[in-house]
């Protein structure tokens, strides 16, 4: 399969919402799939959308092991999650700092949901159902944010909380 190109912030269809996946365990699906995991590991992500490769459905996948990009970050499993829905389990939220391969070279510090549940299908269509929070929760929420054309810098509270990662974090 291939490294794809991510699309940058700006490209119209990074803000259309994207397509729910209506047949399962496809050959299209499955190409798509290791096209993304190929994509993310070439980029050091830790998710990846698919309309960030230019498809407009509902897919994301995420991981997190050893990241460069995200040094401190606890492991978050390899997770293939296709019509998601979320589901806040509190009010309760917390900022931290996000990256995206779709704005590259910079971070924001967002606010997300702790703790939330998040349900949807893995590739054979199988139900998916977990509960989680710390960062595993904040990368399904920018995942699947994606899924509804929202980039993290449309979640800023404060314009002066966005810059580039050198100037940001030199140690990284």
């Amino acid at each position: 399969m291939t490294v794809q190109r991510v699309l940058k912030m700006g490209d119209p269809l990074l803000y259309r919402k994207a397509e729910p996946v209506l047949a399962f365990d496809t050959p299209e699906l499955r190409e798509l799939i290791v096209d993304m995991f190929d994509t993310m590991a070439a980029l050091n992500g830790a998710g990846l959308a698919a309309p960030q490769i230019g498809v407009s459905q509902r897919v994301v996948i995420f991981e997190v092991q050893a990241n460069p990009r995200y040094p401190n970050a606890e492991p978050v499993p390899q997770t293939i999650l296709i019509n998601p829905v979320l589901e806040p389990l509190s009010d309760e939220k917390d900022n931290g700092w996000e990256g995206c391969l779709s704005v590259p070279g910079m971070r924001g510090l967002v606010s997300r949901y702790q703790e939330l549940r998040y349900t949807g299908f893995d590739p054979l269509g199988a139900p998916i159902d977990r509960t989680v929070s710390g960062f595993h929760a904040r990368v399904v929420q920018h995942e699947c944010d994606h899924l509804d054309g929202i980039l993290y810098p449309m979640r800023l509270q404060d314009i002066r909380l966005l810059g580039f990662e050198d100037a940001l974090f030199p140690d990284l």
